[in-house]
Formats: structure tokens, C-alpha cells, sequence
């Protein structure tokens, strides 16, 4: 019998990572989630996912300790046989005038959104390698790609994300490995809960679809972007912003 592909998602217990666990589950897929602290949300994702007929491990694990990640890997490979998708969504923001952030506050970004994705990477890829074959999707932001003032750490941490993507794709892609990156514009999610309702509608104004984007609307670019549909497709950044930039 063969095995079910696996897709492994940092960051899933809420938000476009859970919409993106479902989106694979709905797909046949074996999901691994993950959170650094919301176990109760991501256990009920688990439950929700088991309702499509396949399984779902969660762990608890900071994506910025490479140790962690090491054995969060290891055991979910030895649970699924492997991981065919990664989804490294896991990130924070801090909104705020750079000069206002402290040293503890820069470096928590950086780790968690540029670090913790080269943790993540590193692990999975020794089986995508000896398989010759696998998915690495990357969540990254339009701020990485233009800069948002206010979020010049969070930009600089989405940036380096976007060039990771375009140089490790060019690296793996002899392997049979693709790699790409969604750039995100403002999604309907909890990170973006430091806007009020009156800010939330300006900014909607300013988009030429009139609306913050679905997390269901990610998890589907994202799940296009591991499949066969996308084969083709390499070490590109695409962006997802209702048309914004």
C-alpha cells in the first residue's frame, strides 16, 4: 500500500496555517502541525483534520531552537515515513517605530521568521533529497518585497525569507525539489489585530478588491503550489494582495 504524502505546517493552530492544514487534509494528506504555545487550538485542528480520513500529529516546538525542530522532524518522519511538504509559516510582527524596538524585541523577530525557517528547511530536506522530490512553500509578506514602514525588522525578516526561497529553489532544483514563497498581503488574521475596526476599513479602501483577504483563499495558493499543477513553477514569490502594491 502506498504511503499518503505528508505535509508539515509551522504555525498551524490558527490562522493561514490552519487554513492550510485543512486544505491538505482535504487533499489525502497527513498533516504535522505545529505552535509555540496555542496546544488547545492545535489539538482541536488535529481533531478537525481526522475528519477527512487521514492523521494529524500536533508539537509543540519554537521553530528558532534548532534542536527542537531536529527532533519535532525526526518524530513526525518516524510517524509518516517522511515529509513531502513543508509549509514554513510560523512568524510574528511587532508594528512600531524602529528605534522604539528593544535589542530582545529585534532579535525575536528575526529568530522565529527568518531563522526559524532555515531550521525547519535544514531538517526536512535529507528525506525530499534521497526522495528526489518535495515542496517547500514559504509564507512571506508584500513588506518584504517593498518595505512597510513601521515594520522595518518584520520587512527585513520577510526579505531574507524571499531571497532564501530564490536562491535555495535555484539549489534544488536538480534535486526534484521546488521551492516557492507566498507573499502575503493584509489577510483577515489574528496578526493583524493591532488596526481597530475604523483602521481595518481604510486600509480595505485602499485595496482595489475592497477587502482583506480569507485565510481559506492562502491555504489554497498555497496547497496549488505543492501540487503537480505548479510543477513547473520554481523559486518564485508569489504575491497574494487583492492587488494592493
Amino acid at each position: 500500500m502506498q504511503r499518503k504524502k505528508t505535509a508539515l505546517i509551522t504555525g498551524s493552530s490558527r490562522g493561514i496555517g490552519r487554513a492550510a492544514a485543512l486544505a491538505f487534509a482535504r487533499e489525502g494528506y497527513n498533516v504535522v502541525l505545529n505552535c509555540v504555545k496555542n496546544t488547545e487550538e492545535m489539538n482541536k485542528a488535529a481533531e478537525e483534520i481526522k475528519k477527512f480520513g487521514v492523521d494529524a500529529i500536533g508539537f509543540k516546538c519554537d521553530v528558532s531552537g534548532y534542536k527542537a525542530v531536529s527532533e519535532m522532524v525526526k518524530a513526525a518522519e518516524d510517524k509518516f515515513g517522511g515529509i513531502d511538504v513543508l509549509v514554513n509559516n510560523a512568524g510574528v510582527s511587532f508594528y512600531g517605530l524602529f528605534q522604539d524596538m528593544t535589542e530582545e524585541e529585534r532579535r525575536r523577530v528575526i529568530e522565529i521568521n527568518l531563522l526559524g525557517v532555515f531550521n525547519v528547511t535544514s531538517c526536512v530536506l535529507p528525506y525530499m533529497i534521497s526522495n528526489k522530490r518535495g515542496a517547500v512553500i514559504n509564507i512571506s509578506s508584500i513588506w518584504g518585497n517593498v518595505g512597510g514602514s513601521c515594520e522595518a525588522v518584520y520587512s527585513a525578516s520577510k526579505g531574507g525569507v524571499n531571497a532564501f526561497t530564490r536562491a535555495l529553489g535555484k539549489e534544488l532544483g536538480p534535486c526534484g525539489i521546488r521551492v516557492n514563497a507566498v507573499s502575503c498581503g493584509c489577510i483577515d488574521t489574528e496578526m493583524n489585530n493591532n488596526l481597530n475596526n475604523e483602521e481595518k476599513a481604510a486600509l480595505a479602501e485602499e485595496i482595489p478588491l475592497m477587502r482583506f483577504g480569507k485565510t481559506a483563499e492562502i491555504g489554497e495558493v498555497i496547497l496549488f503550489l505543492a501540487s503537480e499543477s505548479s510543477s513547473y513553477i520554481n523559486g518564485q514569490i508569489i504575491t497574494v494582495d487583492g492587488g494592493f502594491l
